[in-house]
């Protein structure tokens, strides 16, 4: 049995790259996952709700980075990345809700940090100033904060970064 296999039967999700043939269950798992963020902020019109299966297969399709967590079979979490010069811009970190508190979400974070270590000399990331899980597991995994952006009324953005590790390094 390889690390892939023993890891999924002992409970962990085995991180993978994710093809365009899962677009319909990533786009599934990100609406559940950011159900709670709307209502928390008010707004059912955030955009990971209102992205289109095509959007999910044309990123799916292009450079980007996405990761997916699979877990018994189904697709518990998923993560994803682009890049500006140096840096990994990280987006959408989602977790099925009835899966999350399990660890997937930084073993997410984690493996994209090394799956990015050579492309991008940083992460940044940002998420909602009331989304208080996000921020201790960003934190968490040594994500700093430069600044916030009021971008409405009911939403201010909280921006992070962390530097990367090159490649090799010890």
């Amino acid at each position: 049995m390889d690390d892939t296999a023993a890891g999924t039967a002992a409970g962990t999700a085995a991180v993978e790259p994710a093809v365009p043939a899962d677009a319909g269950e990533l786009l599934t798992l990100q609406r559940a996952a950011y159900v709670s963020e709307a209502q928390l902020y008010g707004d059912p019109f955030i955009p990971p709700l209102v992205e289109s299966l095509e959007q999910m297969r044309k990123l799916l399709e292009g450079d980007a980075v996405v990761l997916k967590a699979v877990l018994g079979g189904r697709i518990a979490g998923a993560v994803r990345a682009q890049f500006s010069d140096h840096t990994c811009l990280v987006g959408r970190l989602v977790v099925a809700p009835d899966l999350q508190g399990r660890g997937i979400g930084g073993r997410l974070m984690r493996a994209l940090e090394e799956a990015v270590a050579g492309r991008a000399d940083a992460c940044v990331l940002f998420t909602g100033h009331l989304s208080e899980g996000n921020l201790r597991l960003y934190r968490r995994l040594g994500y700093t904060e430069t600044h916030r952006e009021r971008v409405a009324a009911h939403l201010t953005l909280v921006h992070m970064r962390k530097a990367l590790v090159p490649a090799g390094t010890p």
